[in-house]
């Protein structure tokens, strides 16, 4: 009980005292360019198509009055911006070629190149971001879009950076303003998003970290009401705090990004590009996570953020990424069901009465087996041919979770086309190999559209404090 008292009442070192919601509106949204800039991008849309050209001749005269629209109120924002002077040049040049190019597919790498915002992180610092692309998560289309962002980088996550986590790629940020493509559900800002001609050497990856906060608070706090999960005081700190919740989810984005490429991987890296069943993808995500669960264990008498690190890991994964998306090759939500189903299996996660409950004490010591056993089979995976290792990974997972009757990897090895190629092998997973547990169907029933609200969601439009949410001590 003390300790929990003293997570409820002890300060967090935060770089701003500041919620987020209650600051001040920066300059450059209030600006009458940013708004005539935002209106110009919103009906430009329309007349791109998916590659971002604007294909019909009729509409190329209207397309040329919009971008030089944009080229006039990026100029008029530019001084704002001093940090991105090179960019934003490089931006109009790029604007005005696509036009006089005749509006094709556009290539927009000389800008991209010169936006290096993983130079400058420093906590509030604005940038204008404008690039056709399409928003992971969100709008597939490599249509031009405006952003106007701020980094989020408190003292503790630089103190951290500069020491045992480096990562300097790593650029978390929070939303101000944007047009249509991040009115979804999409929470990164990536380079390889966006039209271009070749990939550079990418430099930087950026993280709303506004918005998975806020959506993470708006989701936990259903769940938690819905199943009767007593949490304790600082848990329920967490879910209260939006400005603490988003210094929480950058320190567990730091380590978690920075886990990617590290540690005994596979001789073939998880990369986006290389098609493989996705229970692999869960499994790695999941790993990342996991690792940066037991960094914040490690952390936690010394880093204040570090045992809501934990919280979130838990109850994102669990909550929120379980229940999230279509059930077609979900691998966010596999993994939170593998955590889910773990966490029961292991006696620390308890359904019993219509009523959740964890063992707290025991959390971390189960959660990081299930680390380790992943780990085991990344390191054993060197050993074997790629086929094996898949169906290692299959093993791992199925020995947790139930998957589909009708599914023929359950079946093992002899019901496979293992002599065949190995994209036979990915197309025989079912697009749902491990459906929802009972226990997931009635929760999504109950708070599916809870999950469905936070599209578009940021740290100022979810202003609810989440104070209500019972605690235990």
């Amino acid at each position: 009980m003390r300790r929990n008292l003293e997570a409820w009442c002890a300060p967090v070192a935060s770089s701003s005292a500041t919620a987020p919601e209650d600051a001040d509106e920066p300059g450059a949204v209030a600006h009458p360019a940013w708004t005539r800039l935002k209106d110009a991008v919103g009906r430009l849309q329309p007349l791109q198509a998916k590659d971002g050209s604007v294909p019909e001749e009729a509409d190329h005269a209207a397309a040329g009055e919009l971008v030089a629209e944009v080229r006039s109120a990026v100029t008029e924002l530019r001084p704002l911006f001093p940090h991105d002077d090179a960019y934003l040049a490089a931006l109009d040049a790029d604007l005005a070629r696509w036009v006089d190019d005749g509006l094709g597919v556009p290539d927009f790498l000389d800008s991209l190149v010169a936006f290096q915002p993983q130079r400058d992180r420093v906590d509030g610092l604005q940038h204008l971001v404008v690039f056709p692309m399409y928003t992971q998560n969100g709008s597939p289309d490599r249509h031009l879009e405006a952003v106007l962002v701020e980094v989020v980088w408190p003292d503790f996550v630089a103190d951290l950076e500069a020491g045992s986590y480096s990562n300097a790629m790593f650029v978390p940020i929070r939303f101000v303003d944007f047009t249509a493509g991040y009115d979804t559900n999409s929470a990164v800002l990536f380079p390889e998003t966006v039209a271009m001609r070749s990939l550079p050497t990418f430099t930087w990856g950026a993280i709303f970290a506004d918005r998975e906060a806020a959506r993470f608070r708006r989701v936990v706090r259903a769940a938690a009401g819905t199943t009767r999960l007593a949490l304790p005081p600082d848990a329920a700190r967490l879910l209260a705090d939006q400005r603490l919740a988003e210094e929480t989810f950058v320190m567990w984005d730091l380590i978690h990004d920075r886990t990617h490429m590290r540690g005994d991987l596979p001789f073939d890296p998880f990369m986006i590009k290389q098609r493989m069943p996705y229970f692999l993808y869960a499994l790695e995500e999941l790993r990342c996570d996991l690792v940066a669960f037991r960094e914040a264990v490690a952390l936690e008498d010394t880093v204040p953020h570090a045992r809501l690190v934990q919280y979130a890991v838990v109850f994102d994964r669990i909550f929120r990424f379980a229940i999230t998306g279509s059930r077609v090759k979900n691998y966010d939500g596999l993994g939170g069901q593998l955590l889910f189903a773990w966490l029961h299996q292991h006696h620390v996660l308890h359904w019993t009465d219509n009523r959740l409950s964890i063992d707290w004490a025991a959390l971390p010591d189960v959660v990081l087996a299930l680390g380790r056993e992943i780990e085991d089979l990344y390191w054993r995976s060197i050993d074997r041919p790629k086929i094996a290792h898949w169906l290692a990974a299959y093993a791992l997972v199925s020995s947790t979770l139930t998957p589909h009757p009708a599914s023929t990897w359950a079946k093992g090895p002899d019901a496979l086309p293992i002599d065949g190629p190995l994209k036979s092998l990915t197309d025989a997973v079912l697009p749902d190999e491990f459906p929802l547990s009972m226990f997931y169907e009635a929760l999504t029933r109950r708070i599916g559209d809870v999950v469905a609200s936070t599209a578009g969601i940021t740290g100022r439009t979810d202003t609810t404090s989440g104070s209500e949410q019972a605690a235990d001590g």
